[in-house]
């Protein structure tokens, strides 16, 4: 089942399979390989097999000239959409500080394009180099803003820092196996994120009808906490992040499917960062 959520639907490269299209691993004797009819090289996939049953064998078998996903792949499109953020949050740090109007307008650009790139079947490089150009743009200038105000010179630095510091950490438990990507723990993941997108949309309508600080899940000892609880629910997205790497990779994923795997790891640093510098405004009192 696929959400319309693009945070959460594109959770594994599998499609139409699984718990929100997360796949789970490849198992010896006869896992069923979610590309089978994507890639013509991937397990279960092989024009050259001779034997009907080599299609459930693991591990993946390759022909000879092969191009399926590898960690290069999606290191090098990570960092072209990651640079692509960094470009357009230096041109909205340099010239729209003071536009915010503007900002706003390319995030919502920037969602749109999020959600047309979810409902897709086959990533888009365009849409998703786009889709990180105007959501650069945006977090740049709302960075720059941020770092104008009183108290809260600096801020958008620690940010940065706070979000590399969450990204190797989790990183380093998922490849130290302190972090095991289950199928319970992707319900767990996915149950508590959407509760907390809820509750984050349920604030926003009453601050937008009712005035004030809503919930107050925005503000003073309630909104650390559920700061900190939104930094930790990016973390635990980072590592179904990596298990959809691994995964991929393991099935013999097409090399276009690198660029779902850019996507994902970028919308959750997104994530990750947004929390990260609320939480730090609130602990500075602003």
């Amino acid at each position: 089942m696929r959400s319309s959520n693009p945070v959460f639907s594109r959770r594994g490269f599998s499609r139409d399979t699984g718990y929100a299209g997360f796949n789970a691993p490849p198992q010896a004797g006869g896992a069923a390989n979610p590309y089978a009819g994507t890639n013509p090289y991937a397990q279960g996939g092989n024009p050259y097999a001779q034997d009907p049953q080599q299609a459930t064998q693991a591990p993946p078998q390759y022909a000879p000239q092969t191009r399926p996903m590898t960690m290069d792949d999606v290191v090098a499109r990570t960092g072209m959409t990651l640079g692509t953020v960094i470009a357009g949050a230096t041109v909205g740090w340099l010239f729209l500080t003071q536009s915010l109007g503007f900002a706003v307008g390319a995030a919502l650009v920037a969602m749109v394009l999020a959600l047309v790139q979810s409902f897709k079947r086959k990533p888009s490089p365009v849409l998703i180099l786009a889709y990180a150009a105007l959501e650069g743009i945006f977090l740049g200038a709302l960075s720059g803003y941020i770092n104008m105000l009183p108290n809260m010179h600096g801020a958008p630095m620690q940010a940065v820092l706070g979000t590399m510091a969450v990204f190797v950490a989790m990183l380093v438990a998922y490849k130290t196996r302190i972090v095991r990507v289950t199928a319970r723990f992707t319900r767990f993941v996915m149950i508590a994120a959407m509760g907390f997108v809820l509750l984050s949309l349920v604030n926003v309508l009453f601050m937008a009808f009712g005035g004030g600080e809503g919930l107050g899940f925005r503000s003073g000892g309630l909104g650390i906490v559920f700061g900190i609880v939104g930094v930790v629910l990016g973390a635990l997205f980072l590592a179904l992040d990596f298990k959809q790497v691994e995964d991929g990779i393991a099935y013999g994923a097409p090399r276009e499917e690198s660029w779902l795997a850019a996507f994902g790891l970028t919308l959750t640093l997104v994530w990750i960062y947004m929390e990260m510098l609320r939480l730090i405004s609130i602990l500075r009192g602003d």
